[in-house]
């Protein structure tokens, strides 16, 4: 299995039924790092990755919060935007670090932000716009880590390609 996998969503539905694949092969203390750029995708990636994990409640980016956390699916999901923050050293501030090492998987979006928070992740998913009509999106997935290799297995064998 390679490190790294593409996957092309034609929509915002099609992006989040990628994430919620994804999320059915997520176990605990599984941590994800999204990456993009603004308006990119990545709430709505957020939002499928959620549903998979059965979470019904409404996902919202943590912009204004940092953290949020959704407890109520069959793993505990942790969505973190560190958009806002300016050094490292604050994301002990938000107990990322306990967080991150807790039960439940961690979603971070702009992790790429901190090297920090890079070396916590399995997985780095970064969704890049394709400029037409169609909302065309492309969504790569890499592995950092030998559980986000196993993980990156078990995703792309469940997928129709």
């Amino acid at each position: 299995m390679s490190d790294e996998l593409k996957v092309t969503s034609e929509s915002v539905e099609e992006t989040q039924k990628c994430a919620s694949d994804l999320a059915s092969h997520i176990i605990p203390g599984d941590c994800l790092v999204l990456s993009g750029d603004l308006g990119a995708g990545k709430t709505h990636f957020a939002q499928g990755f959620a549903r998979g994990l059965g979470i019904e409640r409404a996902v919202a980016s943590p912009t204004f919060n940092i953290v949020l956390q959704y407890p109520e699916g069959r793993v505990p999901l942790y969505h973190f935007d560190v958009y806002r923050l300016e050094y490292a050293s604050e994301l002990e501030d938000i107990d990322f670090y306990g967080l991150v090492e807790d039960e439940g998987v961690s979603l971070v979006e702009w992790g790429e932000k901190f090297e920090e928070a890079l070396d916590e992740a399995d997985i780095q998913v970064t969704i890049s716009g394709v400029e037409d009509a169609a909302q065309s999106r492309t969504i790569r997935l890499r592995a950092f880590t030998p559980r986000g290799r196993d993980l990156l297995a078990a995703f792309s064998s469940g997928r129709d390609n």
